[in-house]
């Protein structure tokens, strides 16, 4: 049996100024089913998630707007 491996995407968020967006970023991926971590880079405007799977870029998208921010074309 092959151990599966954890995905990890980095996306480009638009908006995020300070920790409080940091927080609502990474509570709002982090509720995406097979997401296992979130770590938000401010100075670079990117969240990278780890999750079990390829998550679908509408879900992420849909969660980052949630938050109130963007998601960037396309991952980071």
């Amino acid at each position: 049996m092959t151990e599966q491996r954890p995905v990890v995407q980095t996306y480009a968020v638009t908006g995020m100024t300070c920790e409080h967006c940091v927080r609502a970023v990474t509570e709002e991926l982090s509720t995406l089913p097979g997401v296992e971590e979130v770590r938000i880079d401010l100075a670079a405007g990117t969240a990278t998630v780890t999750s079990a799977a390829p998550l679908p870029v509408e879900s992420v998208r849909a969660a980052v707007d949630e938050a109130g921010y963007e998601l960037a074309a396309g991952i980071a």
